[in-house]
């Protein structure tokens, strides 16, 4: 299993709507990539590392797929509608990252 994390830097006056973000983007993501987003997770960020030290990141979500080919094959198809949808909650540019699910649940 993979996983695709989207994460956007905790950036001073940039805008990140996480309403939208948890009740429009990702459902559509979920909607247009079918089976082959097997669940997605969506991280609010709250306070980094050190005490009074803001979150690295303002929010990221998390998709599992089984291959990294079946999120391409899943996202690929709807990526210009997804990413043309980010304006819609956010000024920020995202961090991608795949990663190998070695541990789980």
């Amino acid at each position: 299993m993979i996983k695709v994390s989207v994460m956007y830097p905790n950036t001073q006056g940039a805008r990140f709507d996480h309403t939208y973000y948890k009740d429009k983007h990702m459902p559509l993501v979920k909607a247009r990539m079918g089976d082959a987003c097997k669940f997605y997770t969506i991280d609010k960020g709250l306070a980094g590392g050190a005490p009074g030290a803001p979150a690295t990141y303002v929010g990221m979500c998390h998709i599992y797929c089984d291959s990294v080919e079946a999120f391409q094959n899943g996202f690929g198809p709807h990526a210009k509608e997804i990413m043309g949808d980010i304006p819609n909650y956010t000024d920020l540019s995202p961090v991608i990252q795949i990663s190998e699910v070695v541990v789980g649940q």
